[in-house]
């Protein structure tokens, strides 16, 4: 695929990589072009080092779930990697902040999916490198272990390094980032890299589809994250009410709490909690794949669900795989228009399942999911390996349907952005993750959020422009100002109230 920059830098060079791209002993090939350092014009200190092969990049890769069979030797515990590979002072500080410790005898074959992401993270942060490379550090964790994640990677930030990062979580993005490159153009044909904006800027350019310095527009859409334009636009009659008793659940050495609670047809609740307090058994016994301990009775409904962890058995195209799963809704016109067709499926509807990418295997599954009959949907991180556009239309697909279908849909979702613009109401899942946890009963929007976000000890404001929600730096003045006041984070009509004063403190 052709990349091309505002900048002519890659001439006859542009195949020159820099010369020791590794991790875990797996040679990679890093960009033959980076993101600029914003002190010249494109990077030309950078592009001057490439040429002169006088530096090594290490990458962390997208797909972590692929690093055990990467590793090779006999001991494979994440203590023996992470340590081979350590050549900064940083160690004990990388996996205090990751919270690997309590993991660092155990073989990486045995670790969960995010568990391997903050291994991997910590691997190449404990790394003496020129380049930093890091391909979606958020996928498979929780809002708290993106953050922690970030705090990581900003500590590599030294005066001659060089720290790239592909992120698609935007919140997470906002945190990390000092400056942004968008790319653009045509998936799998040509990219374009925009020159640097600043973390703003650059957010709002891709959200809005046009970039002004240059009177081009690359999208037809703006993005917005106005979950009252949402509201407005989604408008649904909910008359049918329904509820669920108090239940307990043990699984080996772990106790979940859940407090009764109640849904409505055409309504989304979503599950927000750390990794390991309990969501995903919570979607398990509401499907009735399995039971409560005791002897309380989960209501009798029929339930769809798209699973956390997707994995290709079909034998066959993705157009088989429909007509075989979901032919009657497949077919029906309303279907493709609200569902299919936004999701672009078109793309590689003829493909076989098991040769397609994450993010082309997240939207097959939402479209699964939804194509089969039932009162709950039950949808377990739709937003992995998904690219921020992809996030947000994925998000308006599971809306509109639930909407028009008058059907109910409980989301686990980590993507603050997406969880926030779903969300008619939320659960808050606390506790010890992977000990003791409880789910609290569904609460609105507003009183949620605050609650999710003091647990984290994180704040939100609201962006004026396009109303995403921006996490505030950690005891900056606005931080320490909705602290003191309660006030986690923002619906957009308290948020106008309050931007002039938002807006001269951000950048």
């Amino acid at each position: 695929m052709p990349l091309r920059c505002h900048q002519h830098y890659q001439s006859a060079n542009k195949s020159r990589v820099p010369n020791h791209a590794s991790i875990f002993g797996e040679q990679l090939q890093a960009p033959s072009i980076a993101y600029p350092s914003p002190r010249t014009s494109f990077g030309s200190d950078y592009f001057t080092k490439i040429l002169e092969d006088d530096l090594k990049a290490i990458v962390k890769p997208q797909y972590v779930d692929r690093i055990p069979k990467a590793v090779r030797g006999a001991d494979k515990t994440v203590r023996t990697l992470i340590e081979a590979n350590s050549s900064l002072d940083n160690l004990d500080e990388v996996l205090d902040i990751l919270e690997l410790n309590h993991i660092m005898d155990r073989d990486i074959n045995l670790l969960s999916g995010g568990e391997l992401q903050r291994f991997a993270i910590g691997t190449v942060c404990v790394q003496q490198a020129d380049v930093y490379m890091f391909d979606e550090p958020s996928s498979y964790l929780d809002v708290k272990q993106r953050l922690s994640a970030a705090k990581v990677i900003r500590s590599l930030l030294r005066p001659d390094d060089y720290v790239i990062c592909v992120e698609h979580d935007l919140s997470v993005l906002d945190y990390l980032s000092d400056f942004i490159c968008v790319l653009y153009g045509k998936p799998a044909v040509y990219g374009v890299v925009t020159l640097p904006a600043s973390v703003r800027e650059g957010i709002n350019i891709f959200l809005d589809g046009n970039i002004p310095t240059e009177n081009l527009r690359f999208r037809e859409e703006s993005l917005t994250f106005r979950i009252a334009e949402a509201a407005d636009e989604f408008m649904a009659d909910r008359s049918r009410a329904f509820t669920y008793p108090s239940m307990e659940k043990t699984l080996g050495g772990f106790h979940l709490e859940i407090k009764d609670g109640d849904f409505t047809d055409s309504e989304i609740i979503v599950m927000m909690g750390e990794n390991g307090t309990g969501k995903t058994t919570f979607c398990k016994l509401l499907a009735g794949a399995i039971q409560p301990d005791g002897n309380q009775k989960v209501p009798g409904m029929k339930v769809s669900m798209k699973p956390q962890k997707i994995t290709p058995k079909f034998e066959g195209t993705v157009r088989q795989l429909f007509f075989k799963k979901i032919k009657t809704a497949f077919l029906l016109p309303q279907f493709q228009t609200d569902v299919v067709k936004p999701l672009k499926l078109d793309e590689f509807i003829d493909q076989e399942v098991k040769t397609l990418s994450g993010g082309e295997l997240q939207r097959v599954a939402i479209v699964l999911a939804l194509g089969l009959p039932a009162d709950i949907y039950l949808i377990d991180e739709p937003s992995a390996y998904l690219d921020s556009e992809q996030r947000i239309i994925a998000a308006r697909v599971i809306k509109r349907f639930i909407m028009h279908s008058k059907k109910t849909a409980f989301v686990v979702e980590h993507d603050f952005i997406m969880a926030t613009y779903l969300a008619d109401r939320v659960i808050v899942f606390d506790g010890a993750p992977g000990i003791n946890a409880r789910a609290n009963t569904p609460e609105s929007l507003l009183t949620g959020c605050n609650k999710f976000l003091k647990n984290l000890d994180v704040t939100f404001r609201r962006d004026p422009t396009n109303f995403r929600p921006r996490i505030n730096k950690l005891n900056s003045q606005l931080d320490q100002e909705q602290k003191l006041n309660g006030n986690y984070f923002f619906l957009e009509d308290d948020a106008a109230t309050k931007e002039p004063a938002v807006a001269s403190k951000s950048s």
